[in-house]
């Protein structure tokens, strides 16, 4: 009996631990690529992330705090609201329009900050974006761009909610 109350424990404890990491929290922070400007809010690749998440096994949201335009500067400035409280990886997208809009890079104190809330970081460069389907304008993915994006993306977030 006592082996099996030990057992029981195990198990409940064991099951607590997966349980937080199953509820992880994931929040897409960046530009217009990261929001899915020209698709569906479901193709861009922070919904698509999720799907294949759930498929792993992790019932975490992945937020996407993705704004058209936006540069390191903004997404400094809402960082506070744009990662709430639980949130246990950051997926970082910073650069592209501050290079089309001459504006200073804060991508090292973004990367600070988070780092200073105890939030693991997956860098999303924009060298990820070559090389997949664009729409016209040739900045933004298409959808089947989106859901490439996401399968490169599932590996590294996966180990970041597992460390």
């Amino acid at each position: 009996m006592g082996r099996n109350l030990i057992a029981l424990l195990g198990a409940v404890a064991l099951s607590g631990f997966l349980s937080a990491a199953v509820q992880a929290q994931v929040v897409a922070l960046g530009a217009s690529n990261t929001a899915g400007k020209g698709v569906a809010p479901q193709e861009a690749y922070p919904a698509q992330l999720e799907a294949m998440l759930r498929a792993k096994g992790y019932n975490g949201h992945v937020v996407n705090a993705g704004l058209n335009g936006d540069t390191t500067a903004g997404m400094l400035a809402r960082l506070d609201s744009a990662v709430p409280n639980g949130t246990r990886v950051v997926i970082l997208q910073p650069g592209g329009n501050d290079l089309r809009k001459n504006a200073p890079n804060y991508s090292a104190e973004l990367q600070r900050r988070i780092s200073a809330m105890g939030i693991k970081i997956v860098m999303l460069p924009n060298s990820m974006l070559r090389g997949k389907p664009h729409q016209p304008d040739g900045v933004h993915l298409t959808p089947e761009g989106y859901r490439m994006l996401a399968q490169q993306l599932v590996g590294p977030v996966a180990a970041a909610l597992r460390r």
